[in-house]
Formats: structure tokens, C-alpha cells, sequence
């Protein structure tokens, strides 16, 4: 379980990450506008996400990838709450409960990054 835990870690942060860099607009958008350079935080997390995922995946270096993660994805959750109380601004006002509901699932992948990276050490 462990195993696949980590694969699939990778897989959504590798894959996150990406998307950072094909599409930084839609990243842009949801950056609070009270953060400075919103295109350079969308890059920087993007390739946080991509290290992260990497990171996982190589057994020396994936408690210190899990912690990156979890500083991450605590990082993030601003963006994540700017969403869910303005989604008008940003297109989103149909996906409002979605977005709300995005909030508690921040703390969900916290646990499940830190126990994917934590388990057996």
C-alpha cells in the first residue's frame, strides 16, 4: 500500500507541477493578489511540486521530499481559500461548493504525504 502510495504521490505532483508551467495562467489567477510576482510563485511552486514528486519516489531523499510537500501544500492553502471565497473573480463560481470542499482535502494529502514518507523509517 505504501508502495503505491508513493507512486501516486508522485504521479499527482509530478503531474501538478507540470501544469504549472504548460498552463501558469490558470495557476496566476488564483494567487492572492495581497502576493507579490504571482507568475514567479506559480513557477516556483510548480517546480516544488515536480521535485517533491521525484523526491518520493528516491527511498534517501523521500523524508526530506515528504516534509517539502507538507511545507508546500501548507504553502498553497492560501491560494486554495482565495478560491473558495472569491470564485467569481476567477471564473469558478459554478465549482464554489467544490472549492469549499477542497479545503478540508488540503489536510488529507498533509497526513497522506506524511505517512507515505514517514512509514517504516
Amino acid at each position: 500500500m505504501r508502495d503505491f502510495s508513493l507512486g501516486l504521490i508522485a504521479v499527482l505532483f509530478v503531474g501538478a507541477g507540470i501544469l504549472h508551467f504548460v498552463i501558469p495562467d490558470l495557476y496566476v489567477q488564483i494567487v492572492p493578489p495581497y502576493l507579490p510576482f504571482p507568475l514567479a510563485l506559480v513557477y516556483i511552486s510548480g517546480a516544488a511540486e515536480i521535485l517533491g514528486g521525484i523526491g518520493v519516489l528516491i527511498p534517501k531523499a523521500r523524508t526530506w521530499a515528504g516534509w517539502g510537500l507538507i511545507a508546500l501544500l501548507i504553502a498553497v492553502f492560501p491560494a486554495n481559500l482565495y478560491m473558495a471565497l472569491e470564485p467569481e473573480g476567477i471564473g469558478l463560481e459554478r465549482a464554489a461548493l467544490g472549492l469549499w470542499l477542497r479545503l478540508p482535502l488540503q489536510f488529507v494529502l498533509i497526513a497522506w504525504v506524511w505517512w507515505a514518507t514517514r512509514l517504516g523509517e
